[in-house]
């Protein structure tokens, strides 16, 4: 063997940062340490665990996220949130470092949009504009004209004129959500998210039953039978402002059970009740973004790896409806 050839270590090759550390290492004292010495900043979405949320610099839903990111001065990004988050942020900063603890960290509402496959729906309708959920990837935001989250997809929608053909994709239940609430027409992708999709009408009524003054939280990425029960439907950011500043006190939260970490911050004194998947547990769960750790948080900023990499040539493509939707969103105020 060649004595100065590196060998890599196993678990450098499997795409996570999962190191051991040594016992009784504090792990958030680390990270933060890590963050100083390196300028570094860490992103967490509000799915993630509570303690990666704890030790995050910023906590936010996918608009506030990049938004962060478009306008950090750190070295560093340490996303911790799924891979297109992290594409997101190398999108908008492309000569900073952007670390994702684990590569597998993957989003199954954009795994179901293969770009090959969105790109061939979208050539099919020349005429059309394209609006894409950022929860896709970078190959698909490519074919598209501006991007949304949940909570700016009305305000976007809305800004093109109302006789301009729309598709809209990858999430056929945010689609057909924002079409009724706008009386738009678009075409939808029959993608969708997992979490979202296992939650049911059937649960949300025997917990209301249970409850009956308790106020119902949808997110938009819900079945339509589920929103239709919903007191408030927004993004995670406008259901933690709704539930903070409501005047009731028992909520029932409808959307990945990530979220109670912050909405019980904000309102100890108030009840969140999490719906359970219509199979399953007790608890409606992304398993993509439970890959997120501290050990791992710690193994990125230490090794600074592993990296977020975007093909130049579909970079140049992807930033442009990013931008656009940032400045849409910024006219608007939101």
């Amino acid at each position: 063997m060649d004595k100065n050839k590196e060998v890599k270590p196993e678990w450098l090759e499997k795409g996570f940062a999962d190191e051991p550390v040594p016992a009784g290492t504090d792990l958030k004292a680390e990270i933060r340490r890590l963050c100083q010495e390196k300028n570094a900043v860490i992103l967490a979405h509000y799915y993630t665990e509570a303690d990666v949320q704890d030790v995050a610099d910023i906590v936010g839903d996918s608009l506030a996220l990049a938004q962060q990111a478009a306008r950090t001065d750190a070295d560093i990004i340490l996303m911790c949130g799924v891979h297109f988050m992290g594409e997101t942020c190398k999108l908008l900063c492309p000569a900073k470092k952007v670390l994702l603890p684990d590569l597998g960290a993957t989003c199954s509402l954009a795994e179901s949009c293969p770009p090959e496959e969105f790109a061939a729906f979208v050539r099919r309708y020349p005429d059309h504009k394209v609006i894409s959920y950022v929860n896709t990837s970078a190959a698909t935001k490519a074919v598209t004209d501006v991007v949304v989250t949940s909570g700016n997809a009305r305000q976007i929608v809305e800004s093109f004129p109302p006789s301009q053909p729309l598709i809209f994709g990858p999430d056929r239940n945010l689609g057909a959500y924002i079409n009724a609430v706008t009386g738009r027409q678009m075409l939808l992708w029959d993608g969708a998210c997992h979490v979202h999709e296992r939650f049911s009408a059937r649960r949300v009524e025997e917990l209301k039953r249970r409850f009956p003054e308790a106020k119902v939280l949808v997110h938009p990425e819900c079945r339509g039978e589920v929103v239709r029960l919903a007191d408030k439907v927004g993004s995670t950011a406008a259901l933690l402002r709704y539930a903070a500043e409501s005047e009731a006190d028992t909520f029932l939260v409808v959307t990945e059970s990530g979220i109670l970490h912050e909405m019980l911050r904000r309102a100890p004194q108030k009840k969140f009740i999490p719906v359970p998947p219509e199979e399953g547990g007790a608890c409606n769960e992304c398993g993509y973004m439970r890959l997120v750790t501290l050990r791992k948080m710690y193994n990125a900023l230490r090794c600074e790896w592993p990296a977020v990499e975007v093909d130049p040539a579909i970079a140049e493509a992807a930033v442009r409806p990013i931008r656009r939707m940032l400045e849409i969103s910024a006219r608007l105020g939101l």
